[in-house]
């Protein structure tokens, strides 16, 4: 769980964007079990309802939807709920977005690793996981991938990932974190690239 800049919390589901894409969870399938703030379960046993639906929000997620494809941006529907207890929102997301971000996980963890393992340059990565297709020929860095790189090491992004040390430089903190993202992902998928494995093991640590 993770709160967004209005402090409305957020909670992924076990759902994934392109099956939430292909079918919105109703509002019983998507209803956490209880609410992140306060604790008051959602349907208690013999009581009624004190998680109810509270409408929903679109909202856009950007990055490549597998490692092989092209950066496009997508609009999924967020579902909403107020507790009754405390008269507190949560927002449910399928489980590669992350609160107040608008990459994707995986999108993310692929671009740590393309900039920390593979040494491709900012500019590189930018034009890998960016939906912008009109860069620019000037274009030499990304300024976002630096700040995803401040804030896995300042625990805001990813804080389950173990820190690369107070003197690690950006670059040496995104390898870091992208080698930590990819031991998340499925065993299956040991065969594939460095950067691939980040990719889908950082849907894991949203």
């Amino acid at each position: 769980m993770s709160k967004n800049r209005s402090g409305t919390s957020v909670v992924q589901s076990a759902v994934g964007i392109k099956g939430w894409r292909e079918r919105l969870p109703t509002v019983e399938e998507a209803r956490p079990a209880c609410y992140p703030s306060c604790g008051a379960a959602s349907c208690p046993v013999g009581g009624a309802i004190q998680l109810h639906g509270h409408g929903t929000r679109v909202r856009q997620v950007r990055g490549p939807s597998a490692p092989l494809e092209p950066a496009e941006t997508v609009e999924i529907t967020a579902r909403r709920y107020r507790c009754v207890p405390c008269g507190g929102v949560v927002v449910v997301v399928p489980r590669e977005v992350m609160a107040g971000r608008l990459y994707s996980a995986p999108a993310i963890g692929f671009a740590f690793a393309l900039w920390g393992l593979v040494l491709a340059t900012a500019a590189q990565v930018r034009r890998q996981v960016c939906p912008a297709k009109i860069l620019g020929h000037t274009v030499s860095g990304w300024v976002t991938l630096r700040r995803w790189a401040r804030d896995v090491a300042q625990g805001k992004l990813f804080p389950s990932v173990p820190g690369a040390g107070p003197s690690a430089s950006l670059r040496r903190v995104s390898a870091h974190a992208a080698s930590a993202l990819a031991a998340n992902a499925d065993p299956t998928s040991r065969e594939l690239a460095i950067e691939q494995r980040a990719f889908l093991g950082a849907a894991h640590a949203a």
